[in-house]
């Protein structure tokens, strides 16, 4: 270490749980650390979940400790609309690039709402799957950190407009605001860059982006939510009627040769919790789960054993082939019961497909040591050409977030031995 006592800065993209996790542990630990995200808002996919699994709470509480964490610390520089767009250098003195991209509105933003009383332009809502919309100038999230508004400026109309400037009272949207550039050294980077939902309009024969009454797990999460686009009311898309059967397609794309050929680890996990918001409300809906394999370790199998008390809970094992719409916009779930030996076909109301996860994109360039390792899967890999460039969570592989949280903490100490063994470089 160095005589002073430094300890070095580290870098983190993504501002997940993982970033998140990874950000607070090494900055508790004396480094300083520049945390960059991509979207308006830190919590990542955490965000969007009405629930954690096994324990079925909220995601809020646990983000709010971290928000205040991030908030409160003097040594994280958050900075959200970033992206990292060059890595130069060597361990121990990374040349950084990084792009800051416009909010539009400025610190002095209450939230107060009134830019958006009289934004005369309607966006989709990515943070509900696109099933809702916001106006040009929006609110991520009730509790989005930073608590401050942003405009869309693929959406905005720019200054031909301006209404949102005359309705804001304490001066705080500024709409020619354009994108600026950071640069900055480091001595190590952690790439927590989270997960995507797959396409699962690509799959051929679920019927998604074809019929309304498909929809995929993370739509669920986002239709049970009580900040979502129904309330919290789970409920059929085509018609908004209640639901009265429903069935859940386990490995929609995963383990499939032709598409997606990992398994994405937390979907039985996920589809199991969410039987559980379906019998919450409705308490004599038929569940169907048609699955491959049940893949609940560890504790988790305390889980699927309480769901198996479900009488009203059937766990079908075998792939489903085909989905098909009646003319009242029911589904038919055509598959084959490999228990049974027999094909199956059966009629519900809304399909869920459990459509599995992917490694987010970082369109990073790094100029010297090559690119990033990656796997057969593109997620990243432990070994790298050079050192201090980590990994954390679903970057790595995909785990549920207690995981993201040990793998974080991990990469955080990684990240620290980094800057200690160049602090004297």
């Amino acid at each position: 270490m160095s005589g002073n006592g430094k300890k070095g800065t580290i870098l983190v993209i993504g501002g997940g749980i993982s970033g998140m996790t990874a950000a607070i542990e090494a900055s508790e630990a004396g480094c300083d650390v520049v945390l960059v995200e991509k979207n308006p808002y830190l919590g990542g996919r955490v965000a969007q979940m009405n629930q954690y699994f096994p324990k079925l709470c909220p995601p809020s509480c646990g983000l709010e400790i971290n928000y205040r964490r991030i908030r409160t610390s003097p040594k994280i520089r958050c900075m959200t609309l970033a992206e990292v767009e060059k890595i130069a250098g060597k361990p121990g003195a990374y040349q950084v690039v990084i792009r800051q991209n416009p909010r539009r509105v400025t610190g002095k933003c209450t939230a107060c709402g009134a830019c958006v009383d009289v934004c005369p332009v309607e966006r989709p809502d990515a943070y509900n799957c696109g099933m809702s919309t916001t106006k040009a100038v929006y609110l991520p999230f009730e509790m989005a950190h930073p608590v401050q508004f942003v405009i869309d400026g693929d959406a905005c109309k720019g200054t031909e407009c301006g209404k949102c400037v005359e309705a804001c009272p304490y001066g705080a949207i500024e709409l020619e605001q354009q994108p600026q550039t950071v640069e900055l050294e480091v001595q190590a980077v952690i790439w927590a860059t989270g997960w995507d939902p797959p396409d699962a309009a690509k799959i051929e024969g679920l019927g998604f982006g074809q019929y309304p009454n498909v929809v995929t797990n993370l739509m669920m999460e986002r239709l049970a939510s009580p900040n979502g686009p129904t309330g919290g009311k789970i409920q059929r898309p085509s018609d908004e009627k209640a639901i009265e059967s429903v069935a859940f397609v386990q490995c929609a794309g995963s383990r499939d040769e032709n598409y997606l050929k990992h398994c994405s680890g937390v979907c039985c996990m996920a589809s199991l919790k969410q039987t559980r918001y379906i019998r919450e409300q409705y308490p004599d809906a038929e569940v169907y789960v048609f699955y491959i394999d049940l893949r609940t370790p560890g504790r988790l199998e305390d889980f699927l054993a309480e769901s198996q008390k479900d009488e009203k809970l059937q766990l079908i094992k075998g792939k489903v082939a085909k989905i098909t719409e009646t003319d009242g916009g029911d589904l038919v779930v055509e598959a084959e019961d490999t228990l049974l030996g027999e094909r199956i076909s059966q009629q519900v109301n809304l399909v869920v497909l459990a459509t599995g996860l992917v490694p987010a994109e970082a369109a990073v360039r790094i100029e010297s040591g090559g690119n990033l390792q990656r796997d057969e899967h593109g997620f990243i890999t432990n070994d790298q050409p050079q050192g201090g460039l980590l990994g954390a969570g679903c970057a790595k592989r995909p785990v549920e977030v207690s995981s993201c949280v040990r793998d974080a903490t991990g990469a955080a100490l990684k990240a620290l031995q980094s800057c200690v063994e160049h602090a004297d470089g």
